[in-house]
């Protein structure tokens, strides 16, 4: 601790200085709230929606409407808000993370912040990590939002589009931040307004908000359509990959890549035929060739993933649990499907993405709750713009923090854990055993079936299944082995007589890259004033301290000539035990940092199409927007056709005629001759006029109701189909751009240079597009609402499945020849109107 903070306290002591008046306030109501009848203080919800009518601000009636909060769950929960919970909830309402340790009861915190901010009838969304505890949550805390007059919903997977409305129209929505991510991609992919289901992103509350905003991060949110590339040049560069040995290529595992060094690059220039295998024109040998190698040298079976069903499933880094539906992207696991000899899934094309930062950081309001926040404090500041205040405990932390145990190796490091948890169990004392894959749980699994003592593996496959075995880890004699965080969010509570025998004990078996996750597992333990004990055990062999550990602790340990079984006890391994993790920490930092500033340059131009879809979407009529389009569409023809050189006139001019006449121009309408004699104003002009007269006829023939309607549908159409196009194109930009940085040129501007000329282009394309379809439909009767069919399956990479309809709709006749406006790339009499 420095001297600023002995004198003046830390920055989350200053602040809880600031919040004490206000929570002496809702402690003073307490009497009076008591003395209200049900009915007067249900009536409570209305006087303060009244109140905030007339001009007071939620931060006016936030005592009262706390107190009444505090009040009513006491009746209908008998739980009663905590000061510290108070404290908990003031700090959410003020849009900042609240750290509160394991078992201080954060879902009975979040209903005072979500009561009040409810009030505004704007909504709020609380965010949990997966669909157990979301619809755990909601069902806990419906009854007290019921008393106090107030709707709540729950969003999870299997729910239908009207389910969905339904549940976000409640004034308190508890859910997934992949089903909220997903709902507002997919909003902004529907044709009718009626069809989107979310409403404006309000105030959100975050619950294990590292987790989901720090964790999660890396990886963005995309909806995606199979492509057609194909599947069988994975077999083949994996084929190639089995061929190689150990001087062919080199594993970086601190970058968690491999290269193929020059012997590799000979192989492969010989098995695939190349005379060059850098050569440019080999970017796709290049591409499949790397996944290859990343996928047999780098990810590993049932540690990344697992193999079921026939099925790749990756394995969270973070959590242990199996991510069903999720699939990695660019290619990386088709190549680890081809490397097991499973199925291979077609590659996919982008229709929708977006980051968890870019989308939590739309919310009006955010805020947050973990038990462990402070160690990532810079970035969320950085980030989102969040600070951290960290709340003390209702009751004093009795947990024992022991040192770690460190082993030379890997083997002896287990013998120690199995021998450790067999004495405590003996004893009668609980162990809760946190490991960092799948591999290592069954292993230890196997150590302690040999010895006899009984335990539970927890590989978390079913979030309630997980959460009923957590629950139960504190009873007497119980032994469960659980990746890091598995079955967060539950509270283990101690079985009867635990107490008398030391509460419940943690055991880390290894240290995690995050020092975070680490604190995690320890506050498992000594919740509410409980006993409790902690241990890490950790070996030099272990990935973090082999990779990113120093290397004169290594040779420090073989000066000694320590055996398997001999343990160190030293400040400098401890020392350097953290800063490894640092170091990790600062790495992941860094990568998150660099997908937001990429995602940050698509997030301009999302926002951009987005609200002019928003507004397509709301707008009564197009037909000005349409007009304008028609003229800048003929005004940029001429410019570009016509050269200004006398000698080339004709030529321009023929050029010109030929180019209008694919987008709108029946053939012969005009004629060299007519406009040889003009000026080029005078061209744009009389152009200009005869296919406005052109559109009105078509108005006038079919009524401007219906082509009002046809308006609307294509122009969204084509918008949708130019937006996916140039979500794959700036993908393809960014994969190469990281070349530039040897030219001395920053990857990052130069991306957002040349996106940004990409987007121009694209806007321009939707005009060009949207006037050539409009001019070439023919209505053929009254337009119905008919619903665009959808099947989505919306996953969280690059590589999800998706399936996607085009609108197939009556009243348009689109030429045989012409694309197809589902942007499949392919003529319309090839794709959705093979039918024809």
């Amino acid at each position: 601790m420095g001297l600023f903070e002995k004198i003046f306290g830390s920055y989350s002591d200053r602040e809880l200085k600031k919040i004490k008046p206000i929570v002496d306030k809702i402690e003073a109501l307490d009497e009076d709230m008591q003395k209200l009848s049900d009915e007067e203080l249900k009536n409570k919800t209305e006087e303060f929606k009244e109140r905030l009518s007339k001009g007071e601000t939620l931060d006016d009636i936030l005592p009262e409407a706390f107190a009444v909060c505090r009040e009513a769950s006491w009746r209908v929960l008998k739980m009663k808000h905590y000061r510290v919970q108070l404290v908990g909830g003031i700090v959410l309402h003020q849009g900042r993370i609240a750290e509160m340790r394991t078992g201080e009861g954060k879902t009975l915190v979040a209903t005072l912040p979500a009561y009040l901010n409810a009030l505004s009838s704007k909504g709020v969304h609380i965010i949990t990590v997966n669909d157990y505890l979301a619809k755990r949550d909601r069902d806990q805390m419906n009854e007290l939002y019921e008393f106090l007059g107030l709707t709540s919903g729950v969003i999870i997977h299997d729910l239908d589009n009207n389910e969905r409305r339904e549940a976000y129209n409640s004034d308190i929505t508890y859910g997934t931040n992949n089903e909220f991510g997903f709902d507002y991609l997919r909003d902004n992919m529907v044709i009718y307004k009626e069809e989107k289901v979310q409403r404006e992103l309000n105030f959100c509350i975050v619950d294990e908000v590292d987790s989901i905003l720090i964790d999660e991060a890396r990886t963005p949110l995309i909806i995606s359509g199979e492509g057609e590339k194909s599947t069988d040049f994975y077999r083949v560069a994996d084929f190639f990959a089995k061929t190689l040995s150990e001087d062919d290529y080199t594993v970086d595992e601190k970058t968690n890549s491999v290269i193929l060094t020059d012997e590799g690059v000979e192989k492969a220039e010989k098995f695939f035929h190349l005379e060059n295998y850098a050569d440019a024109e080999n970017m796709q040998v290049q591409h499949h060739v790397v996944q290859a190698l990343k996928a047999s040298y780098t990810m590993k079976r049932d540690k990344d993933y697992m193999v079921k069903d026939d099925e790749i499933i990756i394995v969270d880094e973070f959590t242990g649990r199996l991510m069903e539906g999720r699939r990695y992207s660019d290619g990386l696991h088709q190549a680890i499907e081809a490397k097991e000899g499973v199925k291979i899934q077609k590659e996919s094309k982008t229709l929708a993405t977006i980051t968890f930062q870019n989308y939590f950081r739309m919310y009006t309001k955010l805020s947050g709750m973990t038990g462990t926040a402070e160690t990532e404090e810079g970035e969320f500041r950085e980030i989102y713009g969040l600070d951290v205040v960290i709340i003390p405990t209702n009751r004093p932390i009795a947990r024992k923090d022991a040192s770690d145990l460190v082993y030379k190796s890997e083997k002896g490091k287990y013998k120690a854990i199995v021998n450790d948890i067999e004495e405590t169990y003996k004893k009668g004392q609980p162990v809760l055993v946190g490991t960092v894959s799948i591999e290592k749980s069954e292993l230890l699994s196997d150590m302690l079936k040999r010895k006899g003592v009984p335990h539970k593996v927890l590989n978390a496959k079913y979030h309630e299944k997980e959460a009923e075995i957590v629950a139960d880890a504190g009873e007497k004699g119980r032994i469960t082995i659980a990746t890091n965080m598995a079955g967060r969010g539950t509270d283990i509570k101690l079985g009867e007589g635990v107490a008398e025998v030391g509460g419940l004990k943690v055991i880390g078996t290894e240290r995690h890259e995050s020092r975070r996750i680490d604190n995690q597992l320890r506050g498992r333990s000594g919740r509410q004033g409980d006993p409790g004990f902690s241990r890490f055990y950790v070996s030099l062999e272990d990935d973090l301290m082999r990779i990113f550990g120093s290397e004169r602790l290594q040779g420090i340990v073989e000066k000694l000539g320590l055996s398997d079984e001999d343990v160190i006890e030293s400040k400098m391994v401890t020392g350097a035990i953290e800063n490894a993790q640092k170091k990790v920490e600062g790495n992941n930092f860094d990568v998150r940092k660099t997908v937001l500033q990429y995602d940050d340059v698509m997030n301009q131009q999302r926002e951009v199409m987005y609200k002019q879809r928003g507004e397509v979407l709301q707008g009564e009529s197009l037909k000005e927007e349409i007009q304008d389009m028609i003229e800048d569409v003929i005004v940029s023809a001429v410019n570009a056709h016509m050269s200004g050189l006398d000698e080339n006139l004709e030529e321009d001019i023929e050029k010109l005629i030929a180019y209008l006449e694919e987008i709108y121009l029946p053939k012969e309408t005009v004629t060299v001759d007519e406009l040889k004699v003009l000026s080029d104003d005078e061209i744009k002009e009389k152009l200009v006029k005869i296919a406005k007269d052109m559109y009105a006829e078509k108005e006038e023939m079919f009524g401007s109701e219906q082509i009002r309607e046809v308006e609307r549908v294509v122009l969204l159409k084509v918008v949708d189909t130019k937006w996916m196009a140039h979500i794959d194109d700036m993908d393809h930009l960014k994969q190469g751009i990281g070349l530039r940085a040897y030219r001395q040129q920053d990857p990052t501007q130069a991306y957002q240079f040349e996106g940004s000329e990409m987007f121009e282009q694209m806007t321009e394309n939707i005009k060009i597009d949207t006037i050539k379809y409009l001019f070439h439909v023919q209505l053929e009767r009254a337009p119905e609402r008919e619903r665009v069919a959808k099947e989505t399956s919306t996953n969280q990479s690059g590589d999800d499945s998706v399936k996607h309809e085009p609108v197939r709709r009556k009243e348009e006749k689109i030429g045989r020849n012409d694309s197809c406006p589902c942007g499949s790339g392919k003529k319309y009499k090839n794709c959705c109107g093979r039918g024809l």
